[in-house]
């Protein structure tokens, strides 16, 4: 196949799949002839990835709440074997690191009282790791940056093709 059929063919199949996908997107060819995919996700679906992410039964009525820079999330936690529920609360910073998504939970509290460090640490490789996933949609795309707005995350990711490799 010729390279620019190819590249057109892989630029339509990344765009189908995008489209589907509950993120925004945006896609620019760069001068060296990469692509620049910007995907925005809205609050509704960052509130699902997180709370799937915790993967905590227990944890209900997750709202996360878009501020600018980061996001500030409060759940009610169930308490086990009991109808009484405890408030839990932390901030997420989003960023991006060597073509990765990196979460940093903080001021992370289960009734004012912090949270167990090792319980955050797993939180902030599950949510980078579902978020990413949520927001990558082919495997040669590196993540450029991410920001937090008022009304969506936005990630802005760089995709190889051929004629950037110089194939």
């Amino acid at each position: 196949m010729h390279t620019r059929n190819r590249t057109l063919v892989i630029s339509i199949a990344l765009f189908a799949v995008l489209a589907l996908s509950a993120c925004n997107i945006g896609i620019d060819r760069n001068a060296d002839g990469s692509l620049r995919a910007e995907a925005r996700m809205s609050e509704d679906m960052l509130q699902d990835e997180i709370s799937a992410a915790i993967a905590d039964p227990l944890v209900q009525s997750l709202t996360a709440d878009l501020r600018e820079g980061y996001v500030w999330v409060e759940a009610v936690r169930k308490r086990l074997g009991s109808e009484q529920t405890d408030d839990m609360r932390f901030r997420l910073d989003l960023g991006a690191s060597d073509g990765h998504l990196t979460a940093a939970v903080s001021e992370a509290t289960l009734n004012d009282a912090p949270i167990d460090p090792a319980r955050v640490g797993l939180w902030n490789e599950r949510i980078a790791a579902k978020l990413e996933r949520a927001g990558q949609r082919n495997p040669d795309s590196a993540l450029q940056s991410v920001s937090v707005g008022a009304d969506a995350v936005t990630m802005v990711w760089r995709i190889e093709t051929p004629r950037s490799r110089g194939e």
